[in-house]
């Protein structure tokens, strides 16, 4: 289920009045718009409020007769957003201060990507400059917070509560958030699910300003925004409505996400059960490890006597069984040679490739051996993500930069058993670099790493068991992102 879509799917239904029915006992929305327009007239006489400029959209004559955005309820009215608010303004540029952290300044970060609102990356202001920030620009319950500046962040919308601040006395706004503040008989909720909508992101987007590294919305694009606008008793029920829906979608993201936790550990105790023999019985007819360790590689003292494994297995260390080397270092002075293509590390994920942008470097003849990789090798990550790893299953050749492992077995084995060996040694942190900041893999780390040689028989049902049970886990898992 995808739960994004029926978020929004809750709000298109919401802001066409579809979510909930009509009352026909509601007093109308144009009775309600009249409320708003005396209140703001007094708050302005009062002093209490700024007065604005009339905008272009707005008029004194019915906005729901024509050049609406689409068709609402009868007793709803088209109206515009600046002309249900009392403060509809970006932030202010503040001067901060570096040991004063009292008065935190509100900045677009605070919206956080995932959602919600935290102060814990905010910077502060200089307290000398208070008096330039008037009682309008301190954040206050219902407001509505939209980021306004910025490509890839423009237009994010946050609804701000004061238990936000926590133990500060107050937030301001920068210069990159608008803040849209309506009148009393206004649900800031309301308001918050229609530039929530898709439909209004949409329009948002395509009403930006600027460069593109440098989107702006205008605040006059936010003033003249159409805005449907209910009775108050049903702007009521809708908020209601939705939050039952939400609860309801959050209740279900937190199922999925406590199921992928599932499918993960399930993974894990599968590698487990796997590399330590018991996941499938063994056979007593199987060939015993140690005659298959015999022909793969003679000169290797063989120690039967494990404590931890089957009877039949032997413990091994990763260079008993496979030739390895790392491939071509990327800052080599050697310009001769045949231009080919090769790997880095940035194309390699857990036993899959991302070859969308492979790369090409010249290779000399006595350096292929040691740098190509074939069929059915198994490829190991040096740097970045240690211990990443991946079996070249195509059927060409392909070269290798020196912060890829290639391991090549000496002898009849199932590599896929050992792709699955490494990552469950990586899970378990038993696998990883040493150095300061970029770490490494050397080849000396890898050969001694331990592991388990099973009959090779049992590797293959190992193997055949693992991805059966691997197949189960990942259909529910793309079950549950459809």
């Amino acid at each position: 289920m995808d739960t994004k879509k029926l978020r929004q799917k809750i709000l298109d239904l919401a802001i066409h009045g579809k979510l909930v029915p009509q009352d026909p006992n509601d007093e109308p929305a144009s009775v309600l718009l009249e409320h708003i327009k005396a209140e703001k007239e007094r708050l302005i006489k009062e002093g209490k409020i700024k007065g604005s400029k009339k905008s272009a959209k707005a008029s004194d004559t019915p906005h729901y007769q024509q050049d609406v955005p689409y068709e609402v309820p009868e007793n709803w009215v088209w109206t515009t957003l600046g002309e249900i608010c009392l403060f509809l303004s970006r932030g202010k540029s503040p001067k901060y201060s570096d040991t004063d952290k009292t008065y935190p300044v509100f900045a677009q970060k605070c919206n956080l990507k995932e959602g919600g609102i935290s102060l814990e990356q905010a910077r502060f202001l200089d307290p000398s400059t208070i008096c330039k920030w008037s009682e309008e620009y301190k954040l206050k319950t219902g407001d509505v917070l939209v980021n306004s500046t910025g490509t890839g962040t423009v237009g994010r919308t946050r609804l701000f509560h004061e238990s936000y601040l926590k133990h500060y006395p107050f937030a301001v706004p920068d210069s990159h958030v608008s803040v849209i503040r309506t009148a009393s008989e206004i649900k800031s909720e309301f308001v918050f699910a229609y530039i929530s909508s898709k439909l209004i992101q949409e329009y948002l987007e395509d009403n930006l300003a600027g460069s593109t590294n440098q989107k702006e919305l205008y605040i006059g694009v936010l003033s003249d925004l159409s805005f449907p606008l209910p009775p108050f008793a049903e702007q009521q029920r809708i908020v209601k409505e939705i939050e039952y829906w939400f609860v309801l979608i959050d209740q279900i993201e937190q199922d999925k996400s406590n199921l992928q936790t599932v499918i993960k550990q399930a993974k894990s105790k599968i590698l487990d059960l796997a590399i330590h023999g018991k996941l499938v019985p063994q056979d007593p007819n199987d060939e015993p490890a140690s005659e298959l360790l015999k022909r793969i590689n003679p000169k290797v003292e063989i120690t039967c006597d494990n404590g931890h494994y089957p009877v039949g297995w032997i413990d091994v260390i990763l260079g008993d069984i496979f030739y390895h080397n790392t491939g071509k270092a990327l800052n080599s002075s050697n310009k001769e040679g045949v231009l080919r293509n090769y790997l880095t590390t940035s194309n390699v994920y857990w036993n899959q490739f991302d070859l969308s942008l492979v790369k090409q470097m010249p290779f000399r003849d006595n350096e292929l051996e040691k740098c190509t990789v074939q069929k059915g090798d198994l490829l190991v990550c040096e740097g970045g993500d240690v211990g990443r790893s991946a079996i070249w299953n195509f059927d060409y050749n392909i070269c290798i930069q020196n912060h890829i492992h290639r391991l090549r077995p000496k002898g009849d084995l199932n590599v896929s058993f050992y792709y699955y060996v490494l990552r469950f040694l990586k899970e378990h942190n038993r696998i990883g670099g040493k150095g300061i900041g970029l770490l490494g893999l050397s080849s000396n780390e890898l050969h001694k790493i331990g592991m388990p040689l099973p009959p090779r028989k049992e590797q293959d049902r190992i193997v055949l068991k693992i991805e059966e049970l691997f197949s189960v886990l990942d259909n529910i898992q793309n079950a549950l992102e459809a």
